[in-house]
């Protein structure tokens, strides 16, 4: 059995905490550990490390390591998608990989799952995919229904039939509804929540692929490498849309468990403790007569006052207040940004890299202040700039710095001025992070202004 876990997507209904570069797979959000790491972590008290498959666009492969190291799971494999292309094309490279790369036979089966669920307790949950395995073995595509306990209008639904063993038939695949038609669904007691996890084996997805995608069937008749070439050809579409809502094989096994897509601030509310007057707060709050409502700071206090159903969630460069019940609606204010050219709907403050991070403290006309951490072993590319001078100060560690022909160690408290058009590099030798401030001056101090000699 192999696992395949979709992390890819870049969400922005958790904005301003889930962006472009840091989507919500990646967030810290109850505990110490990722919505990605706590999906592995699941998966271990199934198989083994070397039978997860992580599948993920190349700009988020230094997250999933680092996710991977955290879970003690370096032994997955990780696929980088040249360009997002859906589920559907995610699936498919996956099974290829899965024939190709690790020789799987035809009947293995293969669970898909998306990395940002919150589901528990585990004991239920790998019950139900020892069930969902048993039925994929008999030629069906089985996907998890979720049982619901309101009218939700920010999920699909599954339509349930006649009964087969601990699963049912699908009727049909019904998209996210108006309240009065939830209502109904919840009435009926016949349908479920879609949670967007599949089981099925390689032979079948693959005879299913031929009859209703014959075009991404085509393309997987290639070996590996050609595929990722033409990954670009295939057609941006879900796996529901192109396979599950056509099939005639296809069975719900209910998921007798908690689960949670965190697929809005209300979500998430629903996740976290409350306290005695039903608010869930995160960070430096303080309350006064407030009740029922989400306050999540990160940098500062947060003070309310009477404030009731609000979601407040804050961060150093946004803030976001709405009401409950209209959180979906966020995605809204994320892509009016995008319009705008707003740089706060792709890029926190804090960026991200193979070699540690760098986070903005202050910008102006003619300056820019950040604070740059590497991790043991890190180093950035000799590099240089023709507009800008920068000044680095030791905060923490020892900082190896190339100089042009010159090579100087500096230590705490210490600092180096680098003149413009001086060829430069940052290195941390030690054992420790080195965190520096950066002060960047000149005339144009834009990221662009960076001419790279070696990466």
């Amino acid at each position: 059995m192999k696992i395949i876990i979709l992390a890819g997507g870049g969400g922005m209904r958790l904005f301003p905490l889930s962006r472009t570069c840091l989507p919500k797979q990646f967030l810290k959000l109850e505990e110490e550990k990722s919505l990605l790491a706590k999906t592995i972590d699941r998966f271990l008290d199934f198989v083994e490390a070397k039978d997860i498959i992580i599948v993920t666009n190349q700009e988020y492969l230094y997250h999933v390591q680092n996710e991977l190291a955290e879970c003690s799971a370096q032994a997955a494999h990780i696929i980088l998608e040249p360009i997002g292309r859906n589920t559907a094309p995610a699936v498919a490279l996956a099974i290829k990989y899965c024939q190709e790369i690790l020789t799987c036979a035809k009947n293995e089966v293969l669970i898909v799952a998306p990395a940002d669920h919150v589901i528990k307790p585990k004991d239920l949950f790998i019950a139900c995919l020892k069930t969902a395995a048993t039925l994929a073995k008999k030629n069906k595509l089985v996907t998890f229904g979720i049982q619901p306990d309101r009218p939700e209008t920010g999920y699909g639904y599954i339509e349930a039939g006649a009964k087969m063993e601990t699963a049912y038939r699908v009727k049909s695949f019904k998209e996210k509804p108006v309240l009065a038609v939830a209502k109904k669904y919840l009435e009926a007691g016949n349908y479920y929540w879609n949670s967007g996890m599949f089981a099925f084996t390689i032979e079948f997805m693959l005879g299913e692929f031929q009859q209703y995608q014959p075009e991404i069937r085509r393309l997987l008749e290639h070996p590996y490498p050609v595929v990722m070439e033409n990954f670009r050809k295939m057609p941006n579409i879900s796996l529901d849309f192109a396979i599950a809502e056509k099939s005639q094989a296809v069975l719900v096994v209910p998921l007798a468990c908690y689960w949670n897509d965190i697929g809005s601030w209300d979500a998430m509310y629903d996740v976290l403790p409350k306290d005695e007057y039903g608010n869930a707060l995160q960070g430096d709050c303080l309350t006064i007569g407030c009740s029922n409502s989400l306050l999540m700071g990160r940098d500062r206090l947060i003070a309310g006052i009477g404030l009731d159903d609000l979601l407040l969630v804050e961060t150093d460069d946004v803030i976001v207040v709405a009401k409950k019940g209209e959180s979906q609606k966020v995605k809204n204010i994320v892509e009016e940004l995008k319009k705008r050219g707003r740089k706060e709907a792709d890029e926190h403050t804090t960026m991200y890299r193979s070699w540690g991070s760098t986070t903005l403290l202050g910008e102006g006309p003619s300056y820019r202040m950040k604070k740059i951490r590497l991790i043991p072993g890190g180093r950035l590319s000799l590099q240089m700039h023709y507009h800008r001078s920068e000044h680095w100060i030791v905060l923490a560690g020892t900082a190896k710095v190339t100089m042009g022909d010159q090579v100087i160690m500096v230590h705490e408290n210490e600092s180096v001025f680098i003149p413009q058009t001086m060829k430069h590099r940052l290195e941390n030798p030690g054992k420790i992070p080195l965190e520096i401030i950066e002060v960047q001056n000149g005339s144009y101090v834009g990221e662009d202004d960076i001419v790279r000699f070696d990466e």
